[in-house]
């Protein structure tokens, strides 16, 4: 009966994307809205964020530490590109996971809208700043003499994945996060670490002992995406060419979207007391 009760709430998990696919479509709209429009420079700040950072990581490594060389016939600067356009979404749906259903408590408390889309229509308003993105690096390697290849149609892929794992990281993150703030504080605090530790803007390769850090990073989903992309456009590999990577990272999506469902089985009722 329990196996039951989790397909049944996967079920009406659906069931409510299917019922909402227009309210969705609207609250990732005004929630895309509500975050640029505040500020002078209003959508220009999509792109601006992301162009300085890159700046800042290319500066810092390449010009600072002396350490940003070619990766074989790409410059640091396109390879650093590669990977950080995929760390600027999962950056914000792993910190936006934590908090999305306490920035939408009224959706819970007054209007009874289902729990399990919140974390959806916010992970959609930052896929379209991403797509703007993507559109934007793959301008910037043509200019740079670097047209766009046949591996880049596995892009929309990786995509998917990403999505698909931080949407169900949302749910779980924002639901435990109502009942302990520590929860969200301890994310926030260890945030910086996925990053550190995903290898996106240090090349393993440069790294003579690598065995223990192979490990690592075969198992972290961070560096699973953000290589991903990088074998669209620098590496050129197909997704199936690393079978024991997919086979893991498909495994840790199973238990985060476990996780989720497991949590809004055991939270919902007490989540609207709670906001």
């Amino acid at each position: 009966m329990e196996n039951l009760g989790y397909f049944k709430t996967i079920f009406f998990n659906f069931k409510d994307h299917i019922e909402n696919r227009t309210q969705i479509l609207r609250l990732a709209i005004a929630d895309l809205k509500k975050t640029y429009n505040g500020s002078a420079l209003g959508w220009a700040w999509a792109v601006i964020k992301p162009v300085f950072t890159i700046f800042v990581y290319w500066f810092a490594v390449s010009i600072g530490l002396r350490n940003g060389k070619d990766v074989g016939d790409y410059p640091y600067l396109l390879w650093l590109v590669a990977g950080l356009i995929s760390w600027f979404f999962m950056s914000e749906a792993i910190l936006g996971g934590t908090t999305c259903i306490r920035r939408y408590s009224y959706l819970v408390t007054k209007m009874k809208y289902p729990i399990t889309t919140i974390p959806t229509f916010t992970n959609l308003a930052l896929l379209v700043v991403h797509l703007v993105l993507i559109v934007a690096v793959v301008i910037l390697f043509w200019i740079m003499g670097y047209p766009p290849t046949i591996y880049l149609l596995q892009l929309p892929l990786y995509t998917m994945f990403m999505f698909m794992f931080f949407n169900a990281w949302g749910l779980f993150a924002g639901m435990v996060s109502c009942i302990s703030k520590d929860f969200s504080n301890l994310i926030k605090s260890i945030n910086i670490g996925f990053f550190w530790f995903s290898g996106i803007i240090w090349n393993i390769d440069n790294i003579a002992d690598r065995k223990l850090i192979d490990t690592f990073m075969s198992i972290n989903p961070i560096t699973f995406i953000a290589y991903g992309y990088r074998d669209c456009f620098i590496y050129h590999k197909w997704f199936f060419e690393e079978p024991f990577e997919l086979i893991v990272f498909l495994a840790e999506y199973a238990v985060i979207a476990f996780l989720s469902i497991w949590a809004y089985r055991k939270l919902r009722k007490e989540i609207p007391d709670v906001l």
